[in-house]
Formats: C-alpha cells, structure tokens, sequence
C-alpha cells in the first residue's frame, strides 16, 4: 500500500499548478493533504475510484485536512475528540482493518513563538489520542508537523534554534512522541542524509535548497517491520511543501 502526504498551503491554488497530474502520477492508496483552506463546497474535485473525507476549521481560508483514499474505511474520526483542538479541521483519522491511518496538520506555533503555550497543550492531548489508538492496533501518523525534529532536519540549525518549528520544547515534544512508541520512517532509512520537505517562499530558498523537513510519516512500532519504501518528492512543485511517501507491505 503507498501513502502519500503533501500539505497544499490552499487546494485551490496547487489544482491551477497541476495537482490532478501530480496525483495520478503518484498513484497512491491514501493521499492525505494539509492546509486545504477550503470550507464545503468551495472545490469540487473528486477522482474516479477514490473517496475523500474532509475536516474544515471554522475560521475561513485557514487550516484543513482531508484524505482521498481508494480503500473503503471501517470508521472515520475527525479531530481528536478534545473541544479545546477541534475546531481548526486538523486530524482526519480513517480506521482500516488492521491499522489507523492519522492525517495531521499540526499547529505553527508561529513567530515569536506566540502560539507556543497552546502548542505544547495540542502536543500532549495529540499523543495521547495516537497512543490510544496504538493499544488497539498498528498506526501511521502523516502529515505536515511543524518540526524539524535534529539539527540535520533543516539547512541552518544554528540561526533557527528558537525560532517556531526549531524550539526545544517543540523539538522535545517530538521526542517524547516517538519515545511513546513510533518510528521516523523517512530517518531510519536514511539515518545521514539531509533532505527537505518545506521551503520559505523568501530570499529563493528552495532554488537554494534552504529547507526543513517538517513533514512525516510516523509508524507505531507494530507496523514498522512492514515499511518497504519511504521518499520526499522535493522534485514536485506546487505548494511551499512538497509530497512525502510511505510504502508498507
């Protein structure tokens, strides 16, 4: 089965960029997007032999998740089922008959670390809900988490280290997610290598390759021995985010 995670920064502006090539050209299983900004009905855009499910934030133009998948789900969850976090359209969460798959847009915890404090609450109430899943069976975790996680995860370490996506805190956030039972696929296949999944639009930092790898797929140690393939499409255009990919067997 192959996954695909890409956070669209607006579905609307990536489908004039070629996303419908882009799609059929990955030919995935799931495909779970982030940053839709869409609320019902603003785009209709559905594929033949693919479902979509959808959560929209509240506010408009803002957030979004939503995933198209060509296996029928046994349930779907949206949010994670604390008030406080469900009113952004963050988490979609399909059940499939033996693993979770958990689309995600994690909060920016924005300049200044303004949105840090709500961050480190998302943070928390986020594994929690993952792990609890994990105690019924296999989870993949996708989406655009807002965190480059090591120092090889971005081009300036130094420069950003308290900036938002590079913090400590966030940084140890992640630590603790993954100490709670998860496996980094894309960092465990390639343990020395720097590549990147986001790019600021200022100063023509992805013709530069100034990045950070802030995108994921996280796997709950019962599927990792059926990872069988893992990439970062930087060579895709579109958004300031390029697609990941899973493949399990």
């Amino acid at each position: 089965m192959k996954f695909i995670s890409w956070n669209v920064n607006g579905l609307r502006a990536v489908a004039g960029k070629g996303f419908a090539d882009v799609f059929a050209q990955l030919d995935a299983d799931f495909f779970c997007l982030q940053e839709t900004k869409l609320q019902a009905g603003q785009i209709d855009m559905e594929f033949l032999g693919y479902q979509s499910y959808w959560n929209y934030a509240d506010k408009k133009g803002y957030s979004g998740t939503a995933i198209y998948t060509r296996l029928q789900p046994l349930s779907v969850a949206y949010g994670i089922g604390v008030e406080e976090h469900d009113h952004e359209g963050r988490v979609i969460t399909l059940e499939m008959p033996d693993f979770y798959l958990v689309n995600v847009y994690t909060p920016n915890s924005q300049d200044g670390l303004r949105r840090l404090d709500y961050r480190m609450h998302w943070e928390d109430a986020f594994r929690a809900y993952v792990c609890s899943l994990a105690a019924k069976k296999g989870v993949i975790i996708c989406g655009d988490m807002n965190v480059a996680h090591e120092e090889i995860d971005l081009k300036n370490p130094a420069t950003n280290h308290f900036n938002a996506g590079f913090s400590d805190e966030e940084r140890g956030k992640m630590s603790e997610l993954l100490a709670s039972g998860w496996r980094d696929s894309w960092r465990d296949a390639h343990p020395g290598e720097a590549k990147y999944s986001w790019w600021s639009y200022r100063m023509a930092a992805r013709e530069r390759n100034v990045g950070w790898r802030i995108d994921y797929f996280l796997v709950s140690d019962a599927l990792a021995g059926r990872i069988t393939g893992t990439d970062i499409h930087n060579e895709i255009f579109g958004s300031d985010h390029c697609p990941v990919e899973l493949v399990i067997s």
